[in-house]
């Protein structure tokens, strides 16, 4: 029992996870099905199923319109399920512990909220009073999906945001007065001029407070200048000086104060938040290292038996030779225990990404060895090897794309042979499985096939009677080819990785602006949902109010909340900025009240300005940590180890069955390396084995694992896909990690306030 919960700590240090859960055996075991992948799994299906009934639901998406009893019944199985979920929560969960987490109260208050909506809906439905039923908790959808134990790095950067915004409302609160300023400058400059009109719409210019006020924010964003400018500059342009003015200041000023604000602040409540992290993975290491620990000399320890127990539970489904290379990662004196010093690094080191490789013969040099061992074989496999090949493949993508962009069509079966040869060659230097390690190998084999079903679709066109849609999507994925220009480029090649790194932190971020979607969209749809026709042959969409207006002559109406999709791109549309006044002005016409205009300032303010710039922020800091090419200390032990061991991709494989007091292992004939190109070099011997056979425990002689055939390691060479590892990496340097240490309890690290950043001086050390 003590491995079991020994691992069970272990497990959650390495995933950041802060459960509490009795520790009696069976209590602990319902705590790990808690957190297996497949009730996890069932209970993001049936989250998604809720948010997803939204497209089934009045106002629905045209065509896939179903009764409102069944979506009901789809929802109160999803009900079910979440709270089966807190309810298996709650059987583990130690005292009041269940009742004191806030998120739990949340999801059981949702519960009840949507339940009582759904009741009221039936009732009024049933009642004959239809025009009056809404389902209102439909916006309150997002909070299981953020509240739920698996949406952990969503609601941590929700609970950042919430924190984050009163450390910011004092500019706020001075950028809207100094808004408010100049609407009421403006409003006594040229109140006074009736002959001013708008250009887009002929309308008022500047005579209304509320309106001047709301035309000027709009100009923060510039999606109205210069029209907002024009009128007065064709009058005197003079005028102009006082627009620049106002730019400058609420615009080039005002925003990059509230930017450097909100970055601030919010990267102050996050370095908290990872903060506690670290404290509460110390503790559960802590907690697991009182389970293992055994006395050696008056120092509590823990034995390689131990280890290797313990990681039979921790790593049930990796190898024992890994198993043994995290060890001697640990163990650098080869002394056969570890304190709990060292012991506490065990998280940071499971979270270095290693991968098994086992080293398989080339499929033709198997059944055929003479033909791939032959000299040309040989031979044609340097070529393939050499740079000058890829070399010349970078030179026909470019030709090809000089076809392409002036429809030379007469080379396309030439330019698809030979990158077709391109691949086949490939295959048959480096094997199936090599050749599909590389995501880019991978993609040229697809847009290489999508090319060639392109050229004979469009070929036999008038034969097969496709659809010009059908024909489009083809020669799409054709144009794709010219992506291969990107994967030959190492510098591009860099970038892309970086970014592929940092996709799972920038998921959470996506996630967060999906909620505010969501709960728009939503709100949205219940306030002009079918009052709007998208219908592009529907004169002033099919709403008397907007005729005449710039909404209706930019052919606007498909921008609408008709359907949980078109009210995304609509969203999508106001969070670009670009003409979204003149969105706003429609459904403020069709609502006959400028209040609607609250909808969308709203929208702007926490989507735009809030969660953008955070989004932004975040993205610069994890893209320069990333680019940085900066490695983790037991990247660099782990990368060493590997070496030493013999167990790096391309060394020669060790020798089998022996004895570990006769272990010897051979040096690695090259670096570790991850691109397909080898560079030998000469192999040494060292008997580093022998001296740790002799350091270890007795029992351990005949227990330390013996590397198999073939079996090799590869390290991941650049950044980490877990979001948790991004974020310690991003404040490692700021947070304290000395073992020895004295951690706060429990309840000291859940009340831990953020500490105030402190700018270092600018000097040539420190900014080069």
């Amino acid at each position: 029992m003590k491995l079991y919960l020994a691992a069970t700590y272990i497990t959650d240090a390495r995933y950041g996870r802060n459960g509490k859960f009795k520790t009696e055996e069976n209590y602990v075991r319902l705590y790990n099905l808690y957190n297996h992948w497949i009730p996890r799994l069932v209970t993001y299906f049936f989250i998604l199923l809720l948010l997803a009934l939204a497209l089934f639901e009045k106002p629905a998406v045209p065509g896939i319109e179903v009764e409102y009893w069944v979506t009901m019944l789809m929802e109160v199985m999803c009900l079910i399920v979440i709270g089966s979920r807190l309810f298996h929560m709650k059987l583990y969960s130690p005292g009041i512990s269940f009742y004191a987490d806030k998120k739990n109260l949340v999801v059981m208050a949702t519960i009840v909220v949507v339940v009582i909506d759904m009741i009221s809906y039936i009732a009024l439905v049933n009642s004959g009073q239809s025009m009056y039923a809404y389902r209102w908790s439909r916006p309150l959808r997002p909070m299981f999906l953020v509240n739920m134990t698996e949406g952990r790095q969503i609601r941590r950067a929700f609970r950042n945001i919430r924190r984050t915004l009163p450390d910011i409302l004092n500019v706020l609160v001075l950028f809207f007065l100094s808004i408010a300023l100049f609407a009421l400058l403006a409003l006594k400059i040229f109140e006074r001029r009736p002959e001013l009109k708008l250009y887009s719409d002929n309308s008022e210019y500047f005579k209304q407070y509320l309106n001047s006020y709301f035309q000027l924010y709009v100009l923060v964003t510039t999606a109205n200048s210069p029209d907002i400018m024009m009128p007065a500059f064709d009058s005197n342009k003079w005028f102009s000086l006082f627009f620049i003015v106002y730019v400058v200041v609420c615009l080039y000023l005002f925003m990059s104060i509230i930017l450097a604000v909100i970055y601030k602040n919010y990267r102050r409540h996050l370095k908290n938040e990872i903060k506690k992290s670290v404290y509460i993975k110390r503790v559960k290491m802590i907690r697991a290292f009182d389970e293992l620990k055994e006395d050696r000399e008056g120092t509590p320890v823990v034995l390689e038996k131990t280890w290797y127990a313990v990681m039979k539970e921790v790593l049930p489904d990796r190898n024992q030779v890994y198993h043994s290379l995290l060890w001697q990662v640990l163990d650098k004196e080869n002394v056969g225990y570890i304190d709990r010093t060292v012991f506490l690094q065990v998280a940071d080191l499971l979270n270095v990404e290693v991968s098994e490789v086992r080293n398989q013969k080339h499929l033709i040099e198997k059944y055929w060895p003479h033909v791939y061992n032959s000299a040309v074989s040989i031979a044609v496999r340097q070529v393939v090897m050499h740079r000058f090949f890829r070399y010349f493949f970078d030179f026909a993508i470019v030709l090809n794309a000089f076809f392409i962009g002036f429809n030379l069509d007469e080379a396309e079966w030439f330019f698809l042979s030979v990158f077709t040869c391109e691949i086949l060659l490939k295959l048959y230097t480096y094997g199936f499985r090599e050749f599909c390690r590389r995501l880019w190998n991978i993609f040229d084999f697809i847009v290489i096939l999508a090319a060639f079903i392109a050229t004979i679709v469009e070929a036999a066109m008038e034969e097969l009677q496709y659809s010009r849609e059908t024909l489009d999507v083809l020669l799409v994925l054709r144009v794709l080819r010219l992506l291969k220009i990107v994967g030959s480029i190492d510098r591009f090649k860099i970038i892309i990785g970086t970014l592929t790194n940092i996709a799972p932190s920038m998921f959470t971020y996506g996630g967060v602006l999906f909620v505010f979607y969501y709960m728009f969209a939503i709100i949205g749809m219940e306030i002009w949902g079918t009052k709007m026709s998208g219908d592009v042959n529907v004169t002033f969409c099919n709403d008397k109010a907007l005729i005449g207006s710039e909404f209706a002559r930019d052919h606007y109406c498909n921008n609408n909340f008709n359907d949980i999709l078109t009210s995304f791109v609509l969203l999508f549309e106001l969070m670009v900025v670009n003409q979204w006044h003149v969105l706003t002005s429609g459904f403020v016409a069709i609502s006959h009240t400028d209040a609607a205009r609250l909808y969308f300032v709203a929208f702007h303010l926490l989507v735009v300005i809030v969660v953008l710039n955070i989004f932004l922020a975040f993205i610069l800091e994890a893209f320069m940590l990333e680019y940085s090419l900066s490695t983790g200390k037991f990247f660099t032990a782990v990368e060493e180890k590997i070496k030493e061991m013999g167990l790096g991709v391309s060394m020669k494989p060790l020798q089998e069955q022996l004895p570990v007091d006769h272990v010897q292992i051979e040096a690695p004939q090259s670096v570790l390396v991850d691109n397909i190109e080898v560079h030998p070099g000469a192999a040494t011997t060292a008997d580093s084995e022998v001296t740790e056979a002799e350091n270890v425990v007795p029992e351990m002689k005949e227990r330390r694992p013996r590397a198999e055939t073939g079996l090799r390691f590869r390290i991941s060479r650049r950044g980490s896909k877990k979001t948790e590892v991004l974020l310690q990496r991003m404040f490692e340097s700021e947070l304290l990690h000395e073992a020895n240490q004295d951690l706060p309890t429990e309840n000291e690290i859940e009340e831990l306030e953020p500490e105030e950043i402190q700018p270092r001086p600018l000097t040539l050390d420190n900014v080069t």
